[in-house]
């Protein structure tokens, strides 16, 4: 991985080599990169599927990159048999009827700085589909930087997916509640991207969300690095250099056991891709069930207010 940094200036529109060569392209692509294949995207290339997926559903409706296939968080990538993410069998019906085969290379971009672009990027690296990647700087980078969009929507035709998972394929990037309980007075790093409200117990859901937890704080001894902290102003992932020095600086270092959280699991998605994908770090585990878990539950500690009663 290079050193090289994109512009400061968030108005312009960086070419190829300034967002090349910053990560490599089988995790991250560049919104060139998927301009320039905007003719297989929109010829349903069965090779090659584009997914967008927004906090708010709405927005694909209003215009999207030509070619992209609209995916409802709400509907699609949760459960309808249990409160959980999507089970195996469900899996394989979603990327089936996405017109994703295991032969696909499949990226994926949404708002909010990817939320839940990287969210979907985590389920398809826990049942192992081999080839997933995010666009850098999602819709609102693509929509401000003038790549074309279009309202017509798209209906790829299902295939079969072949070897469909029965069983996750990476069960190490995923902690549940017994994971957490068994990690607390441990060397573990526990990080909570949330906001820093939130962190303290000052509030249990950001603002405008309509789900939250009956109690307020943090898991005992984690640490506080929002998530938007990933991200320059312009919606671009920071550099590997400038990402390690986010995390070492609050003493998280790569040789770490590290489980990250915050709200729903969305948020820990983007700082899970960076921690794992990006900057390699090879014991990260990504506890989806989050707050909403962990300040619902019966007996379990929290802590509010700064790390040691600061």
């Amino acid at each position: 991985m290079t050193a090289e940094t994109p512009p400061d200036d968030d108005q312009r529109k960086p070419t190829s080599a300034s967002l090349a060569g910053r990560y490599p392209t089988d995790v991250l692509v560049s919104p060139d990169w998927v301009d320039a294949r905007l003719d297989r995207f929109d010829a349903a290339d069965p090779n090659l599927r584009l997914l967008e997926v927004d906090v708010n559903a709405s927005f694909y409706e209003e215009g999207h990159a030509p070619g992209a296939v609209g995916v409802d968080w709400r509907t699609e990538l949760r459960s309808t048999e249990v409160h959980d993410i999507l089970s195996p069998e469900e899996m394989t019906a979603f990327l089936e009827s996405s017109g994703i085969t295991e032969e696909t290379t499949v990226v994926i971009y949404g708002d909010n700085r990817n939320w839940f672009a990287a969210h979907l990027y985590w389920q398809l690296a826990y049942y192992g589909h081999p080839d997933v990647r995010i666009m850098d700087g999602g819709r609102e980078y693509w929509t401000e930087h003038d790549y074309p969009t279009t309202t017509d929507p798209v209906d790829p035709p299902a295939v079969a997916y072949g070897d469909a998972p029965d069983a996750p394929a990476r069960p190490a990037v995923r902690a549940a509640r017994t994971d957490v309980r068994a990690a607390l007075d441990t060397d573990t790093k526990f990080v909570d991207v949330r906001l820093p409200e939130e962190f303290r117990g000052e509030i249990t859901k950001p603002p405008g969300s309509n789900e939250g937890a009956m109690r307020g704080g943090h898991i005992p001894g984690a640490t506080n690095v929002f998530w938007a902290e990933n991200v320059r102003p312009n919606g671009l992932f920071k550099s590997p250099e400038e990402l390690a020095a986010v995390y070492e600086s609050r003493g998280i270092t790569p040789e770490d056991d590290i489980i990250v959280y915050c709200r729903i699991g969305e948020r820990s998605s983007v700082t899970w891709f960076v921690l794992e994908e990006l900057l390699g770090y090879e014991h990260v585990r990504h506890y989806d069930g989050s707050w909403t878990e962990w300040g619902n539950m019966i007996g379990v500690p929290i802590e509010v207010g700064e790390p040691d009663g600061g």
